[in-house]
């Protein structure tokens, strides 16, 4: 057999060759492509979240602003002119250094006064006293000589009255010289708040008085400054009614500061005021904890961005809020978990609702479902989740890091949603 008739011979085995290779080539083709138009059907009908990790906080949020923990308001105890100022807003004092200096004139005029009275009573008292003695040398001497017959009666009784009038005499002068020295003291005190002393350590916050002005006790204390030690700062928080149960004391929380560059301080809330105060007919709590401030960057007045922990979790799964969707079963099972009637049943035996529940740093787990991307194809799982916020939720169980869950529909969802459910996978036709 020559060559051609060889050639001729194979050519058929070939061209069925070729041609098989090249109808599973399309047959391959048909199905990927109809597999990517159903996933991109699928891309297109949902958006999409990735399981992933990071911290989840479940805050509430308040606006607060900042005073000093310790401070005092400096002000006149003697009414005059304010002769002298000797500190400055930002001067540190320490306790008992002069502040501020008061026109003495008329306090030293008193004392003055006083002290010489005083000296006089003393000199009157010696005379008095001279003269006690000599009361009481006659009423010896009368009675002598009465004992001896010697004198009348009528004598012995004039010496005896004389006796006890100077005895009453020094005694009403001795009650004088007290209230005179009383007089001296309470003089003498004025006249030291003429110079206004420092009763604590700290910095001039403000100073609300000018030298040269006439201070007026009489009607009210008037303020001169205001001392304040600013190592601990005082953050006075305002919440809302609908918040304050989920507070109580002891709670961690921080807050920033505008320009603080997302700094944090943290404090540990202290005090929660029972009387409420009432602004534009909103109901608000005054909510106080304490920070340290040893650097000085806190100061008086500042507004805070304060957010108080109720729960808290490190380096968990999470996925959006929006990947939650919670059934009926599970709606009914959070609400036994959490003491709650579940609705619509009269004849469920659920505990009574528990009201006085203070927050907790780990809440109950809760179940819900979610949709998850397996497989080209979307598919409904339960999982139970623990803190949540606004935005994430904690995931406990049912998914694994990296899986996509469903978070939301796209802008035409419902329509492309509709077609990516209704694509069947059917056999590539030879």
């Amino acid at each position: 057999m020559d060559t051609s008739s060889k050639t001729q011979h194979h050519w058929p085995r070939r061209a069925l060759i070729v041609l098989g290779a090249t109808a599973l080539a399309a047959c391959g083709w048909l199905a990927g492509s109809r597999l990517l138009d159903t996933d991109g059907k699928l891309t297109a009908a949902y958006q999409f979240a990735t399981v992933g990790r990071g911290d989840i906080e479940d805050v509430v949020t308040a606006t607060g602003t900042l005073q000093p923990r310790d401070y005092v308001d400096i002000g006149a105890q003697v009414s005059g002119q304010l002769q002298k100022i000797h500190v400055k807003v930002g001067s540190e004092v320490k306790v008992g250094d002069l502040l501020a200096e008061i026109d003495p004139t008329v306090y030293l005029s008193k004392v003055d006064a006083s002290r010489a009275q005083l000296r006089n009573q003393k000199a009157q008292l010696k005379e008095r006293g001279a003269q006690l003695t000599l009361a009481q040398i006659q009423f010896r001497r009368q009675q002598a000589l009465r004992a001896e017959d010697a004198t009348t009666e009528e004598s012995l009784q004039t010496a005896e009255a004389t006796l006890k009038s100077a005895e009453a005499s020094l005694e009403a002068l001795r009650a004088q010289i007290e209230q005179t020295e009383s007089t001296l003291r309470g003089d003498e005190a004025s006249l030291q708040y003429a110079r206004v002393l420092s009763p604590m350590s700290g910095t001039v916050v403000s100073v609300s008085a000018r030298q040269g002005q006439t201070l007026n006790t009489n009607q009210q204390a008037p303020t001169i400054l205001r001392i304040a030690d600013l190592s601990t700062m005082t953050v006075q928080t305002q919440v809302s009614e609908a918040d304050i149960g989920r507070l109580q004391a002891g709670m961690q929380a921080y807050f920033t500061t505008l320009g603080s560059q997302n700094k944090r301080w943290y404090g540990v809330l202290g005090q929660i005021e029972p009387t409420p105060t009432t602004t534009n007919n909103v109901v608000l709590y005054n909510a106080l904890f304490d920070v340290p401030n040893p650097d000085g960057r806190l100061m008086t007045d500042m507004t805070a961005q304060v957010f108080f922990i109720v729960a808290q979790a490190k380096n968990v799964l999470q996925i959006p809020m929006g990947a939650l969707q919670q059934s009926r079963p599970a709606r009914d099972a959070n609400r036994q978990a959490n003491g709650e009637q579940t609705p619509n049943r009269p004849d469920a035996a659920a505990p009574a609702a528990k009201t006085d529940a203070a927050p907790s740093a780990t809440p109950r787990p809760r179940r819900a479902t979610v949709k998850v991307l397996a497989h080209g194809k979307i598919e409904e799982r339960p999982v139970e989740t623990g803190v949540t916020n606004r935005i994430y939720a904690q995931v406990i169980s049912g998914l694994t890091e990296g899986e996509k869950v469903v978070s939301g529909r796209a802008d035409n969802g419902d329509q492309t949603a509709a077609a990516a459910g209704n694509t069947r996978r059917m056999p590539p036709r030879l």
